[in-house]
């Protein structure tokens, strides 16, 4: 299915179809793709970063017999099988300075956070103060080792012309990233090891998804199917919608 130009209709319908997307990607997750010592839950984080899907360590995971837990079924590693994106960055960030706002996860339990995965929202480019927010957030993850998977299906704005992961980058790098004329959306997966590395895959409007990684450790990552997903999600979609977003470009 072709990503649709979401910014055809309301804020409140992506809002709808973004509740449905995660938790179709959280049933994928935990049905087998993650280790069985690591679980994705949607979880409501305070600020412009949530709700996100959050994959989370158990505090006691299970083991094989020899003390080591054993992989799911959709664990890779970066030196067998390279993340099938077309462009990767790295930066140090041995100097960054923690902003006095920090990234503030509530969670019931002391299992301890991996990763997040966020689908970038309207709301997150709307002014400013929210895109300042959410960079700084996304920064912070980065700076505290979790790793993220950030999915921006809208197209760049004047507060970040190259995108959201242009944003991000420009707070890790002194090297300018830039998207191509044609492809102005952008699915970014961060491995928050040392140095910071990015798999960037550039996409558009009418172009069908990719499934994207998300880390685990900054070496071993599992495919995320986005693609099976949002059409998993999109048969939710109103009818009414559907009619909007599913016409032909004008």
């Amino acid at each position: 299915m072709p990503i649709h130009d979401w910014t055809r209709v309301t804020a409140g319908t992506w809002h709808a179809f973004h509740l449905s997307w995660i938790a179709d990607i959280q049933e994928s997750l935990n049905d087998g793709l993650l280790p069985p010592d690591h679980y994705a839950q949607a979880e409501q984080i305070i600020g412009p970063m949530g709700p996100d899907v959050l994959t989370l360590q158990e505090s006691n995971p299970p083991t094989n017999g020899t003390g080591h837990s054993p992989y799911g079924t959709g664990r890779l590693a970066v030196a067998v099988a390279p993340p099938r994106v077309r462009l990767t960055a790295e930066a140090e960030m041995n100097q960054y300075v923690r902003k006095q706002r920090q990234l503030v996860i509530r969670h019931a339990s002391d299992d301890r956070i991996v990763a997040l995965l966020e689908l970038v929202s309207p709301g997150n480019k709307s002014s400013t103060t929210e895109m300042k927010s959410f960079v700084e957030k996304a920064v912070e993850a980065l700076y505290r080792e979790f790793h993220l998977l950030i999915v921006d299906l809208f197209p760049p704005t004047r507060r970040d012309p190259q995108g959201i992961h242009g944003a991000i980058w420009n707070e890790l790098s002194d090297n300018p990233f830039a998207l191509p004329p044609d492809e102005r959306l952008t699915l970014v997966a961060y491995s928050a090891g040392q140095p910071k590395r990015a798999y960037i895959e550039p996409t558009g409007v009418g172009r069908p998804l990719t499934d994207m990684p998300l880390f685990l450790t900054p070496d071993d990552y599992v495919n995320v199917p986005l693609e099976a997903t949002y059409v998993a999600a999109y048969r939710g979609v109103p009818r009414k919608w559907r009619d909007v977003l599913d016409a032909p470009a004008t």
